[in-house]
């Protein structure tokens, strides 16, 4: 054999064990299939058609849009990536929660404190959001604490199935390492039960669905709380059929503080019905990046996300205070890493809105100290 027939055989083989090791696990984490999902589908409000779908008419990509996409994909795919290393604040939690307290860990994982509850949202430790380890959108920055430093939550949220907000590695090692519920929209239970976690600790909820911790934790004494899974409008699916679960954004209410997180979802007439029935809210954790012309009705832009923030505080833009998410770790779209943030407090300041932007990591207690301003002008 020639030594260049010996190259070409030794290249072939690196190639082919670089496609086994990019696809290993896939098909797990997909997730359950449409027939181990549709059971619990059927009878939800929005389900028809073997298919969930949004309230107003609503489209993921806009028509004519495939060669501007294209273009954008050859020429843009690095302008969300930062030109400096982004800053990680270390967490630290107190040993009682506090009343109203958040500590955003990127992207839209969360741990919120309201009075006396600690919740986890969309909680994602993977290097990827992606069915593959070595193929898909890496962090832009380390989690900021592994999952072993988390305190004990009293229940994980999940807005919807997409990788950038359900993990199957975090998933199983929160099934290790936690004992509370996972509340999740409808569908998302099969996801789950797939992975191995068990029907006592999931709770399938539908739009406009609430439930008081207090049922799932019996020994819990003195406040309660009560979460409401909230209509959102996005879409879902982790491989090649679309809504087949649905999404949500969570109010999550306690005697005396009121915390909205919105998950992924495009600007709705939802946000007002929602301050109306379930605010005002004291503080809104929205997401602000993503965007894009050519997908409008799925992510919001900055503006959208402050004027959001108002629909949900009661059409008073200057109450409460909102908490950006869902920018900075990965890169997802075509815009900016910093244009999120920028546009957001320029929208804000101007219709006199507070905001408080965290680093990763960085615990924001509004009656503490407030995060430093501006800093990711430092980051570029």
């Amino acid at each position: 054999m020639t030594l260049k027939r010996i190259v070409g055989f030794a290249a072939g083989a690196i190639g082919i064990t670089w496609v086994v090791r990019a696809a290993w696990g896939i098909p797990s984490a997909i997730g359950a299939s449409m027939s181990a999902i549709q059971p619990r589908a059927t009878g939800a409000v929005s389900y028809r058609d073997r298919q969930f779908h949004n309230t107003e008419p609503s489209t993921q990509i806009v028509a004519g849009s495939a060669v501007s996409l294209l273009y954008s994909m050859l020429t843009r795919r690095n302008a969300g990536h930062p030109r400096g290393v982004i800053p990680l604040y270390p967490p630290s939690a107190p040993v009682d929660a506090a009343d109203l307290a958040v500590t955003w860990y990127g992207h839209a994982t969360t741990l919120i404190e309201v009075d006396g509850y600690r919740i986890l949202t969309d909680p994602v430790w993977s290097e990827r959001v992606s069915p593959s380890t070595l193929v898909g959108p890496a962090r832009l920055h380390p989690v900021p604490a592994p999952l072993s430093e988390l305190p004990q939550v009293d229940a994980v949220l999940i807005s919807h199935d997409h990788y950038d907000h359900l993990d199957k590695e975090t998933v199983r090692e929160l099934l290790q390492r936690q004992t509370a519920p996972f509340l999740v929209p409808i569908g998302i239970g099969a996801h789950l039960r797939h992975w191995g976690v068990p029907d006592s600790r999931i709770v399938e909820l539908d739009w406009g669905a609430s439930i008081s911790l207090s049922e799932l934790d019996r020994m819990r004494n003195g406040t309660d709380l009560t979460i409401t899974c909230a209509e959102a409008r996005h879409f879902s699916g982790r491989g090649l059929v679309r809504n087949t679960t649905l999404w949500a954004s969570w109010s999550i209410a306690g005697p005396t503080r009121r915390v909205y997180f919105g998950g992924d979802t495009g600007y709705t007439k939802a946000f007002a019905q929602a301050g109306a029935a379930l605010g005002p809210f004291d503080l809104t954790l929205l997401p602000i990046g993503a965007y894009d012309a050519r997908w409008p009705d799925v992510h919001m832009n900055p503006e959208e996300a402050v004027r959001a923030h108002a629909d949900l505080c009661l059409g008073d833009a200057g109450s409460g205070i909102l908490v950006p998410i869902h920018w900075a770790t990965f890169n997802l779209a075509f815009h900016g890493w910093s244009e999120p943030v920028r546009r957001m407090v320029a929208a804000a300041r101007a219709a006199g809105t507070e905001v408080a932007v965290p680093m990763p990591g960085q615990r924001l207690d509004p009656n503490g100290v407030p995060p430093r301003d501006s800093w990711w002008e430092d980051v570029g």
